[in-house]
């Protein structure tokens, strides 16, 4: 550790206080050659989870974009909060399950789509419509028949 005051690059740790939070440990130092003492923070870096695109690349995963998304689809429908929280929790876990901290997008979004159909149908069709990304009226009209006709995801 680099002393602050004069740059020497020994010194002794004379004090160590782990947070109540148990994530970072806080060390008193004393610089072995100005004997000026120095605070540092230890904490664990952790590797983000990822989601993997469409196209490939991958982004960190963002639970708050993802409520965005679920809310924007339930809005103006019958779903209390709590359901929304629970779907949202529900792929927050799958993701962190992950063995090599990483899922795609589209395990995702078919995760969100079978519990939205199973929640409420029209807040299915908004996420789907976004989702899925359809090219026309044709493709969008596809799936909702399918939808009345069989109940099944696309």
């Amino acid at each position: 550790m680099k002393c602050p005051f004069c740059g020497h690059q020994e010194d002794k740790v004379v004090d160590s206080r782990e947070s109540r939070e148990g994530d970072v440990i806080r060390r008193r130092r004393e610089c072995l050659k100005c004997e000026r003492r120095f605070t540092s923070y230890e904490r664990i870096d952790e590797i983000p989870y990822m989601v993997v695109k469409k196209d490939g690349r991958r982004e960190p995963f963002d639970r708050e974009k993802l409520l965005q998304g679920v809310m924007k689809a339930c809005e103006k429908r019958p779903i209390p909060m709590v359901k929304i929280e629970a779907l949202v929790n529900s792929v927050e876990k799958y993701v962190q399950e992950s063995r090599d901290r990483e899922r795609s997008t589209h395990k995702i979004g078919e995760m969100i789509m079978r519990r939205l159909k199973d929640l409420d149908k029209v807040a299915y069709v908004r996420f789907a419509s976004v989702y899925l990304d359809f090219k026309d009226v044709s493709e969008f009209m596809s799936e909702l028949k399918s939808l009345v006709r069989t109940g099944r995801v696309r």
